[in-house]
Order: structure tokens, then sequence, then C-alpha cells
């Protein structure tokens, strides 16, 4: 077995991660700040979330057995090189000066290869590390993202002035770049691949999920909570007309979640969660939806900051709690397919999360969305705590 200290397979997985997640975030950056800029438009904006949602849905069918049928390394370096093909589009796209609507099959793309990046690279880790260290992992594997998820939007904020089209072309090669790591890692604990029928192993992972109470309950509490709590999308809007700060102000509040769920990450690699997972899931959801309102009120750029970052701080919690009860409880050659429906519930909530920011944005108001959003995510709290009794008594990771 593998172990927690097991080096140099650990460190190939951090980095490709890491380095998918820092050119993902500011690649995400600099194509809000684009959009809004050329649009003027909170439904353009939503319009983003939306066309790297649906790939998700459209390819869940593929994206969850081929984790599970094929070598996962193959496949999160394909999809790397895939996101790394769709952002140099978006690179000709702005370099030509095209019309703004043509971003979109760009961006259809880009989701395209998350929905089976995501899957193949979430799925590798139980393959690296044993279970007794496993929370431990998910932990430190999360310190990474978030790391990167702060260098890569305050990067992208200061170096807009010099271009976005500089920035998308930058992005094009950094995440190339991550196919060669993913290659070098070896998979000592990898079992025989599976030879179930692809149409059977696509629901496979939808019922599983269904079954599982716990599991259920952790993934839909965080579907709901950030669709509704997320204000992600609505953040060129705020800084260019609320808080009137520029492309570096909105990399900066874009990096604030991250600097908060580190902090939080690297406490957990340490003291890892042991008991009353459940009600510390729960706890955090709430928390999160107070620091949306606190964030929708706020007038004051660090106020707005400290809002964010705890918003950073407490999602961490419930990512960590959601994805160590995803994998420890799902057996191996069941992992993508759980894994790619889990996955499609993150982009639900991120995602189409922006979609329904643009959309309620558009309706209500910048400051009307996102205290709708903050309020909707706690009353999702109480409504899901009575639903999934099975989730709010979750003493311990390990399924009995």
């Amino acid at each position: 077995m593998v172990t927690f200290s097991a080096g140099r397979n650990v460190v190939l997985f951090l980095l490709m991660r890491g380095l998918g997640a820092f050119t993902a975030q500011m690649l995400d950056v600099a194509i809000g700040w684009h959009v809004y800029a050329r649009t003027g438009s909170a439904l353009s904006l939503g319009l983003v979330g939306l066309a790297q949602f649906l790939p998700l849905v459209v390819l869940l069918r593929w994206s969850g057995p081929a984790a599970d049928r094929y070598d996962r390394r193959k496949i999160s370096a394909l999809a790397a090189l895939g996101q790394g093909a769709a952002s140099l589009a978006i690179f000709l796209l702005a370099v030509s000066d095209a019309p703004v609507v043509w971003i979109y099959p760009a961006l259809f793309a880009l989701g395209a290869s998350r929905a089976f990046s995501g899957p193949a690279n979430s799925s590798l880790l139980p393959q690296i590390v044993d279970r007794a260290h496993f929370s431990r992992a998910v932990a430190l594997s999360t310190t990474m993202f978030q790391a990167a998820t702060i260098a890569g939007p305050a990067l992208g904020g200061l170096l807009y002035a010099w271009g976005a089209e500089k920035i998308f072309l930058a992005c094009a090669l950094l995440a190339a770049a991550a196919a060669p790591l993913a290659l070098r890692i070896a998979l000592p604990n990898a079992p025989e691949p599976t030879d179930a029928s692809e149409e059977k192993n696509a629901l496979d992972g939808l019922r599983y999920i269904w079954s599982n109470k716990v599991l259920l309950g952790s993934i839909s509490l965080d579907l709901f909570a950030v669709l509704f709590g997320g204000v992600t999308a609505l953040l060129p809007i705020y800084c260019r007309d609320i808080l009137h700060v520029g492309p570096e102000g909105l990399g900066f509040l874009r990096a604030a979640p991250a600097a908060g769920a580190i902090g939080v990450s690297l406490l957990l690699s340490v003291f890892p969660l042991r008991r009353k997972v459940g009600v510390k899931m729960f706890a955090a959801v709430a928390a999160y939806g107070l620091a949306t309102v606190v964030f929708a009120l706020s007038r004051d750029v660090w106020l707005s900051a400290a809002a964010m970052a705890s918003l950073g701080a407490f999602d961490v919690v419930s990512m960590v709690v959601r994805q160590t009860l995803s994998q420890i409880a799902t057996p191996d050659d069941m992992r993508g397919r759980v894994s790619a429906v889990n996955f499609l519930f993150i982009g639900a909530s991120n995602q189409l999360g922006e979609f329904e920011s643009g959309l309620a944005a558009a309706l209500l108001g910048p400051v009307g969305a996102a205290l709708f959003g903050g309020v909707a995510a706690i009353v999702v709290v109480g409504v899901w705590a009575a639903l999934f009794p099975q989730l709010r008594k979750a003493d311990t990771f390990h399924p009995t």
C-alpha cells in the first residue's frame, strides 16, 4: 500500500492539479473581465458559466465510465491538452477582435475538457494514498489547489493591463504543460479496469449516490448552497460599478476565497476532521451563506475581501467532507462514475451558479442577487438538515 509519505507520485499529482487550477483561475478572471468590459451585460457574464456547465451534462454518459475503463493518467493528460487548445482558441478570438458571441463555443470546448479531467483527477488520488491517510491527503491537495487559486486570479488581474489576449496565450501553454506531469505518475494500487458496458456504467454512478443518503445529502447540500450563495460571477460588476476598482481589484477579490481556504486546508492537513463531520459540514455551509450576505451589503473593498476570504474558509470544510465521503465510501471500480456525477454537481454549483447569478443580477440588480443568494443558502441548510438526518448524524468518514 502506498502511504501519505510516498513522495514522488503525490508530488507529481499535486503539481499537475496545482498547475491546472492556476491556469483555470487566471483564465476565468481574464474572461470575466473581458466579456463584461465588451458587453456591460450581467446576462452575458452569466452565459460564461452556462457555456462551461452544459458539457458536464452532455458528456456525463462518457466522462465517468472513461475514468473507470481507461488509464486515468492518459485521460488527465488529454484533457489538459484540450484545455490548452480551447485557451488558444480564445486567444485567437481576442486577437482578431471577433464578436463576443464566438467566445461561447470555445468555452463549451473548455468545459468539455474539464468534464473528463474532473473525474479522472479525483479518481487518481485513492490509487496513490491509502485509506487511513486519505482525509489528510485531500486537505493537502486542497491546499495546493487553493494556493494556485490565490496566485492565478491575482496574477491574472495584475497582468490584464498587459493585454487579455496575452493572458489567454499564457494559459494555453501552461494548461498543456500539465499533460506530461500526469503521464509520469505511477499507480501501484491501480486495479484491473472494468469491462462493464458503458451505458450501464454511466447510470451506476447516479444509482450509487441516490442509494447512499449520506453521500447524496453532502453533494446536494453543497450544490444548492453554492448555486444560490456563490457570488463569483458578480465580481466584475461589483468591482467596476460598486467598489470602483479595476481588474487588479478583481484579481484581488477572486484570490481572497483561496486565501481563506488555504489556511483552513493547512489546518485540516495537520488536524484532520475525525468526529461529528456531518454537523461541522452543516455549520460551515450556514456560515458560508452568512458571509455571502455580508459581501452583498459591503461597500468597502477590504470588508468585501474579508467576506470573500470567509467564503473560502467555510467552503473548504464542506469540500473536504464531501470529497472524503465520496472517495472513501465508493469502490475503486466505480470512483470514475461517482466522481463524474459529483463533478457535474460541482459544475452545477459553480458554472450554473454563475449563470443563475447573472440572470438574478439582470432581474434584481447585483446587490439584490447576492443578498438573495446568501439568504437562500442559509435556508437550504435548514431544509437539508431535515431531509437528510443521516448526514446530520454522521460522526466519522468511514462507512459502517
